[in-house]
């Protein structure tokens, strides 16, 4: 007889989460204790699945670095038990959440898949149901004994992505989230697809590390047309500030100002850590190809390649956590470390 999976799901809060109370028509989170009983489809996946929710879950706008711990540390503490996990969270920062478990989760060795949904769970046309079911049916899958996801993942509409490679690129569409530098890992029809090619494997022989400080002493700037030098000295200038996402233009092109170069070359020579991001929604930042970004390559920016937002400002928040040294800080984060950049 084959041995069922053991698949945790991890409530943060969020619309998938919610019912509408039909008197009111105000959202309330459900008993996740009578999940069975609203989606009777899960008895038909060959898996046992356990819950738990946060004390008070949360809108996904409140999300932290103190409830990223708490969500790595119900991973740590079930680590042992369970052959999966899925993490339902609210998707306007669900990328920024699942990019940082993917830094804090190393030799991970079992699939975490972030999932939530546009519609609650009780709705007619909700997405929830199918984005929870083929969540739990991915975290189940095994080859030879072993999970066939290794890695921390976001599924939504059909697709599994790399978490660290998502951004949501719609408020208002089930397809809500895009990879665009990077394709997807599983795609869902009739039959699931694993992309083999795709998927990322830690060293095994590795023991599994929970990283639990991150460091948001941090700041994102996108830069625009008018950007005076009050503002960009603010920012710069910024009590505790140690790294800085600056979001340039096109393939990581940024105004030859002097004022402006000068000001960056200081703060970066004064230990500022500033890595240089595309604001693109795809591509990446190839300093050197114009003109425009040679002055940012020669002051020794960090080359923030085709990694999105989302992923750099919470690598950053890991390395300065890690206490990465000054000297080293550069090379580190310009290599990748679970698959977010190429």
């Amino acid at each position: 007889m084959k041995k069922k999976t053991n698949i945790l799901l991890i409530y943060t809060g969020g619309t998938i989460g919610m019912v509408k109370d039909y008197e009111t028509g105000a959202l309330k989170v459900f008993d996740f204790d009578t999940l069975i009983e609203r989606i009777p489809e899960l008895n038909q996946l060959e898996c046992n699945i356990d819950s738990i929710s946060f004390e008070n879950p949360i809108d996904s706008s409140n999300m932290n670095t103190s409830y990223w711990t708490a969500i790595a540390t119900s991973i740590e503490e079930n680590y042992e038990r369970y052959d999966g996990f899925v993490v339902l969270h609210g998707s306007d920062t669900m990328s920024y959440t699942a990019s940082a478990l993917s830094y804090m989760l190393e030799n991970l060795g079992k699939p975490v898949i972030f999932t939530g949904s546009q519609l609650p769970i009780g709705d007619l046309r909700t997405d929830a149901k199918e984005n929870l079911i083929t969540s739990i049916q991915i975290a189940s899958l095994k080859k030879k004994g072993a999970p066939i996801i290794q890695e921390v993942c976001l599924y939504f509409e059909y697709k599994l992505y790399r978490a660290n490679r998502t951004t949501k690129i719609n408020a208002e569409h089930f397809e809500a989230f895009a990879s665009l530098n990077y394709p997807s890992l599983v795609e869902s029809g009739v039959h699931l697809i694993v992309n083999y090619e795709n998927l990322w494997h830690s060293k095994r022989v590795k023991k599994f590390i929970v990283h639990k400080k991150m460091d948001d002493n941090v700041a994102i700037l996108k830069l625009f047309p008018g950007l005076n030098k009050e503002v960009l000295q603010s920012i710069l200038e910024a009590p505790n500030l140690k790294a800085l996402v600056l979001e340039t233009y096109g393939a990581g092109n940024a105004s030859t100002d002097e004022w402006l170069v000068s000001k960056l070359k200081k703060a970066i020579n004064n230990g500022l850590h500033i890595v240089n991001v595309t604001q693109c929604s795809g591509g990446g930042v190839i300093l050197g190809q114009y003109e425009t970004s040679v002055a940012l390559q020669k002051m020794q920016i960090i080359n923030g390649k085709d990694i999105t937002t989302e992923a750099a400002i919470t690598k950053l928040m890991y390395l300065l956590g890690s206490n990465v040294s000054h000297n080293s800080f550069k090379t580190i984060f310009e290599t990748s470390l679970r698959g977010e950049m190429q």
